[in-house]
């Protein structure tokens, strides 16, 4: 879960769904344990890429991922500037919200490093992101036990989880939208209110 939260390409969804898969046909691992430690490996990772951003800075950060170790890793200049954007827009919040986005993931703590975040509110975003992305993951990787064989889960964890990625991103993006419109609307009735 570290490896996969720096710029190597390990998904999260070879790891985590066939421990909680073994959890529950076994007994032997603890699933809240697992995402725990799922979590803390997750922030080591995020770390790791923060920290190193946020020390080297953008030119080297950028010659990097165009470099043919970067490119080893499936990284580009454009995956970068994708997720540097992505961060621009959205601000600190990107940190959480990208953790639960495909290819974002790993990469959403590069910029993060790049702007400077304040680590306290690196870190806590990351874990809240990374949290409930290994809920889910040990939730689905719980359920399948009962109704997969285990040489069929990590195709389907893979699958499936992208879509189910995509769809908590919109439930993100609906609920921050709607915070947005009722604090707009507060702030309009209080300055009628004032007039």
């Amino acid at each position: 879960m570290t490896l996969e939260s720096t710029v190597f390409p390990i998904p999260s969804e070879i790891v985590v769904p066939p421990a909680a898969y073994h959890a529950a046909a076994t007994g032997e691992l603890n699933v809240f344990l697992l995402i725990l430690f799922a979590t803390i490996g997750a922030c080591l990772g995020a770390t790791i890429n923060y920290t190193v951003s946020l020390l080297v800075g953008k030119p080297i950060v950028y010659a990097f991922a165009d470099s043919k170790v970067g490119h080893l890793l499936l990284l580009n200049k454009e995956k970068v500037q994708k997720a540097e954007r992505y961060f621009n827009a959205h601000g600190a919040v990107s940190t959480f919200i990208g953790r639960l986005i495909p290819v974002i993931r790993h990469l959403i703590s590069i910029p993060a490093g790049l702007a400077k975040m304040p680590f306290g509110r690196f870190i806590a975003f990351t874990a809240l992101g990374a949290g409930i992305w290994n809920c889910f993951l040990a939730a689905l990787g719980y359920y399948l036990q009962r109704v997969l064989p285990e040489d069929q889960l990590v195709e389907t964890v893979t699958k499936y989880s992208h879509e189910v990625g995509y769809g908590l991103l919109a439930l993100v993006v609906l609920v921050i939208g709607y915070l947005i419109f009722k604090s707009k609307r507060s702030k309009k009735k209080d300055k009628e209110a004032e007039e």
